[in-house]
């Protein structure tokens, strides 16, 4: 078998073979893929063949930077057309990977936390990146928590972090009696 014939080593056959990847998910299995064939290569011919493999990777992945870079130039202020490459999962993550994404990361933040569909708002952002957010009523436990860790982590990769904002006292509401009332 060839390695990432997908046969023996639990990778679909056909993902790596030159096709296209459609989406995220595949974009992370051919990362992780990466790092396998790494761990192998060091494993099997030495720590001298897995350096030069390494060094080849991180040569590949500088040289598409450079291509994306070449291409956004290219697109200068189309706000269209970045709205559509940032709309692809795929073409999203290498422009992060990159530090090539057009939106800043509060705008990124907040898309991923409007996807989520739970009502959390970011609030801020600290000095030391840490992206300080509000959950809505009803949504504190631990596994919506996470889930918001995880969609700032992937929006931005650049924070360092997140805080979960304390839960606004509700407001108290005082009224006058009616007259006559005990």
């Amino acid at each position: 078998m060839t390695a990432g014939s997908g046969a023996d080593d639990g990778v679909p056959a056909g993902a790596f073979d030159g096709g296209t990847f459609d989406g995220g998910s595949d974009a992370q299995a051919a990362g992780e893929r990466v790092e396998t064939l790494l761990a192998e290569l060091r494993t099997r011919a030495g720590p001298e063949v897995a350096d030069t493999a390494e060094e080849l990777v991180g040569c590949l992945v500088r040289l598409y930077g450079a291509g994306l870079a070449s291409i956004m130039r290219s697109i200068g202020d189309d706000s269209r057309l970045k709205a559509r490459l940032v709309a692809d999962p795929l073409v999203d993550s290498l422009l992060l990977i990159h530090d090539l994404h057009p939106l800043d990361v509060g705008t990124r933040i907040r898309r991923a936390l409007g996807r989520l569909g739970i009502g959390a708002e970011l609030l801020s952002i600290d000095d030391e990146g840490v992206a300080l957010i509000r959950l809505a009523n009803g949504h504190g436990h631990a596994g919506v928590q996470s889930d918001v860790e995880q969609a700032v982590a992937d929006a931005a990769p650049e924070t360092t972090g997140v805080r979960i904002a304390p839960r606004e006292a509700p407001l108290l509401q005082i009224a006058r009696r009616p007259p006559g009332a005990a």
